[in-house]
């Protein structure tokens, strides 16, 4: 069995008339969990850093600019029977403008701004689910302990 570390989670948010969303993206037909409602994902290449991974990743699936960027403390680990490896996921947090337009690449066939508590019915994961959790305390400040480092 093989450890991997190639792959990102980037959760989008807005903040829109003083409330929190996430945007959520279903997976199409012909992608790899068809139907699955996710985050960004995306595989780092070769000499690429896992932020600059997010930054290339948000822009190829919804076509958004990134005004802040966060790394969230927080890996997600999961097995695929696939390649017998167990991957570890690091996750992070992108602003967007609230007003920017979604275009979704052919990826993906729908999304959605929701709430977190949505946005945690939808994930497939505990991980994920643990992830918005994470992300939420740190926007709303219920954990004064949670920070996050910006990446500039």
């Amino acid at each position: 069995m093989e450890l991997n570390a190639s792959m990102i989670e980037a959760h989008i948010y807005r903040k829109k008339k003083g409330k929190y969303e996430f945007l959520m993206l279903k997976r199409g037909e012909v992608a790899h969990y068809p139907g699955l409602w996710q985050m960004v994902t995306g595989k780092i290449k070769k000499d690429e850093k896992a932020y600059e991974t997010v930054i290339r990743e948000v822009k190829e699936e919804t076509d958004l600019s990134i005004e802040k960027l966060f790394v969230v403390p927080n890996v997600n680990p999961f097995y695929s029977k696939l390649d017998d490896t167990v991957h570890f996921v690091p996750v992070f947090l992108c602003l967007v403008n609230e007003d920017d337009e979604v275009k979704i690449s052919k990826e993906h066939c729908k999304f959605r701004w929701v709430s977190k508590e949505k946005a945690r019915k939808m994930v497939a994961w505990t991980g994920q689910q643990k992830s918005l959790d994470i992300i939420y305390s740190f926007l709303t400040k219920k954990e004064k302990e949670i920070r996050f480092v910006e990446i500039k």
